[in-house]
């Protein structure tokens, strides 16, 4: 979610009635119908889900906020658009909390990564690395396959799990939730948790991650992990982490830029497509993409949507700056991807593998990039969806399967449990291999 549109919204002056719901759905319908831009890949059939929507405003008895909240989430999710989000007002966005728990999915099993220090932690001790084996007295794969996994968006299965455990555990705010944990020398105990942080709050934690960080490794490597794109700042720092490097000597042994943990973001590509000039020495081209150009005397009932026809934008050019301003950086480059790379990061990823600068390693990215469209419905709530089709400069899409690594690399509970970093140990292996040849 997103706080700064999400506090932007005014609530309706009345509590809404059937007809303002129906209004938002159909609003949905027409909206998704006429903008969204990969109407051939969907599936399901809209038309039926909107039905399904409007009957269901009108049971009795009457959904609650919440409730109709999460079916339109179910509904969205139809269109498997890794971007897409169903933005209710802030009354109601903001009743929607998770625990202070940072959860990540490992071979499709959600564990504990990290989470904020407060009362309530110190006396549940979740433990870092604690697997959750239950919710609520179900086990974690069922509860994730039947409550959560339908509410959940995205472009492929592998991101989809992804972002189900990291949402898991969401409810209404101040309910309590009790898990069953496997901790990480085996043991097994409960755990009872409070959904506090609001899907308006910026971050589970305290305080966010910045939006870039490095270090220098044992053997030389450059390691710089960013966060986040769409930080006017992470730029600079960037050229900051770059300047420290040493560009010689037999200690260095190149670079190690870690997108694994770049989500998807609202603005950010020009910042990566900045970083990357930094680290070429010849242009490169970025992605193409393509946008719905709505033509109503070409709608027919072989094209029922609004993909009538195309608007298309060529490649841009990425170019070194020159050098009066700054040496490029020359070193060996590898980056690193995980199902959680998505937005601005795979638009980094594009350019990256067309200016042959290195391999990615890791896991295949969300496949969730494109221009997006946040698009007013009644009564507050708004419409985030996916508006262009992008692909490889030659044409070819990726945001079905997501950009695939050179060097593919599965991240196992055993490696992350006995502390290895499996994908960042094969950059390292590269980065030695190729200041052997």
């Amino acid at each position: 979610m997103f706080p700064a549109l999400l506090a932007a919204q005014r609530p309706p002056a009345h509590p809404p009635s059937s007809v303002d719901r129906q209004l938002v759905a159909a609003g949905i319908w027409a909206e998704a119908r006429y903008n969204y831009a990969y109407w051939d890949a969907v599936r399901a059939n809209w038309d039926s889900a909107f039905a399904a929507a409007v009957t269901y405003v009108g049971a009795s008895p009457r959904p609650t906020d919440l409730q109709f909240f999460r079916r339109l989430r179910r509904w969205g999710a139809l269109l498997d658009d890794g971007q897409l989000e169903i933005l209710p007002p802030g009354t109601i966005a903001g009743r929607v909390a998770r625990p202070p728990l940072i959860l990540r999915s490992i071979e499709h099993r959600p564990f504990i990564m990290d989470y904020a220090i407060n009362d309530e932690m110190r006396v549940a001790r979740p433990e870092r690395l604690a697997e959750i084996l239950a919710v609520q007295g179900i086990p974690a794969a069922t509860w994730i396959r039947d409550s959560v996994l339908p509410e959940i968006p995205a472009a492929t299965e592998a991101s989809r799990w992804e972002r189900a455990v990291a949402a898991m555990l969401e409810g209404e705010r101040g309910t309590a939730v009790h898990l069953l944990l496997r901790l990480p020398g085996g043991a097994e105990r409960g755990a009872s948790v409070t959904r506090s942080v609001p899907l308006t709050a910026r971050s589970v934690l305290a305080r966010p991650p910045a939006a870039l960080e490095a270090d220098t490794l044992a053997d030389g490597a450059i390691w710089i992990r960013v966060n986040s794109f769409a930080d006017p700042a992470v730029v600079a720092l960037f050229d900051r982490a770059l300047g420290d490097a040493p560009r010689e000597g037999p200690r260095h042994r190149g670079l190690i830029l870690d997108l694994r943990e770049t989500t998807w973001t609202a603005g950010g590509r020009e910042q990566g497509y900045a970083m990357l000039s930094r680290l070429i020495e010849r242009p490169v081209l970025t992605s193409r993409w393509r946008t719905p150009q709505y033509r109503p005397a070409y709608r027919g009932s072989d094209s029922p949507d609004s993909a009538g026809s195309w608007l298309s934008a060529p490649s841009d050019t990425i170019w070194p700056p020159p050098i009066r301003e700054r040496v490029p950086y020359t070193g060996p480059v590898a980056v690193l991807s995980s199902a959680r790379t998505a937005g601005p990061a795979e638009d980094f990823l594009v350019a990256f593998r067309g200016g042959n600068r290195g391999p990615i390693i890791g896991e295949p990215s969300a496949g969730s990039t494109g221009q997006t469209a946040v698009v007013p419905l009644p009564n507050g709530w708004q419409l985030r969806v996916t508006v262009t089709r992008d692909a490889d400069p030659d044409g070819k899409e990726f945001v079905r399967t997501g950009i695939i690594p050179e060097h593919r690399v599965e991240v196992d509970v055993a490696d992350v449990l006995a502390g290895r970093d499996a994908v960042l140990e094969r950059a390292r292996a590269y980065l030695v291999e190729t200041a052997r040849r």
